[in-house]
């Protein structure tokens, strides 16, 4: 209830923003990213309360809405929960790519490259990901044309996405000088991060190469470099940057220079090996493995 209260506020906030003049090819990616991430909000969280309610209901007062047994369907429990799961991936990382953007521009003292689209790459993610929710199902027994479909529609989100890292890498190209190579440097460890999970995500929006990779480590991998750590570096690089705003304070250059290397360092030796052993395939959640795998473990 909280979040879509909040994303209702949102909402009606911005479509305030004309009854003031402001137009809305003016308005920045950042608050684009809020809107989108409030839509996406309001369409998920109704899904998702209504099926936790529907669980309460199977569990404590004897209804069938997923019990197999006595005509329910449990497949019917993966869409539903998954038409909320796929969505909150982006509900994270959408507001990570406005305050990557924010920063680019800011500090390099100059407009997001191409930034009509990347409020439009933005607006492609948040609506494809409303469409790609089975990709997570393709193990379930899905139909050949359904898995192709969701194929597709999967594979579809690497353009927008390929475009905000276009604009990203050809505004921090194009900086004549940096105000706070820290904070910049940061930005450039998010862009990084976010293509070695976004590529490694094209794989496995595959549906005939995700049957062999589904829930091996190889998920666990691209996982974590897409959202977790991406959403991790969106949210220190903003502290860093309100940090002046709030405090009067800069951070020191020389401690994010210093941190930088070590985050990195740790985020690949413990992620990468994944990938590897993902191949092997090594299932996720289990205590033990082959002795052969001892080495990327």
């Amino acid at each position: 209830i909280a979040s879509a209260m909040s994303a209702a506020n949102f909402l009606t906030t911005f479509s305030s923003l004309k009854s003031i003049g402001q137009s809305v090819d003016r308005i920045l990616p950042t608050v684009w990213s809020v809107v989108f991430t409030a839509f996406l909000l309001l369409l998920s969280l109704p899904v998702i309360t209504s099926v936790l309610l529907m669980v309460f209901l199977d569990r404590h007062y004897n209804t069938m809405f997923f019990e197999s047994s006595n005509s329910g369907d449990p497949v019917l429990y993966q869409h539903l929960f998954w038409f909320f799961g796929h969505p909150e991936v982006y509900i994270l990382i959408l507001p990570a790519f406005g305050i990557i953007s924010l920063i680019i521009s800011c500090y390099g003292s100059k407009e997001v490259f191409g930034n009509q689209t990347m409020i439009l790459a933005m607006a492609s993610i948040a609506l494809l990901g409303c469409l790609v929710w089975a990709h997570h199902m393709y193990t379930s027994g899905l139909e050949a044309d359904t898995r192709a479909f969701f194929t597709t529609t999967t594979i579809l989100i690497a353009l927008p996405t390929g475009n905000k890292i276009f604009n990203w890498v050809c505004t921090v190209q194009g900086m004549d000088s940096v105000k706070s190579i820290g904070i910049v440097m940061m930005s450039i460890l998010f862009i990084v991060n976010f293509v070695i999970g976004g590529t490694t995500g094209v794989i496995l929006g595959n549906a005939g190469v995700d049957v062999s990779l589904h829930d091996t480590l190889y998920v666990v991998g691209h996982f974590h470099f897409v959202l977790s750590i991406g959403a991790i570096i969106g949210l220190l690089s903003f502290i860093i940057f309100i940090q002046r705003l709030l405090m009067c304070t800069i951070f020191s250059n020389k401690i994010v220079l210093f941190i930088i290397p070590i985050f990195m360092s740790a985020v690949f030796l413990t992620f990468i090996p994944m990938h590897f052993l993902g191949f092997t395939p090594l299932p996720r959640r289990i205590p033990d493995y082959p002795d052969e795998m001892w080495g990327w473990n």
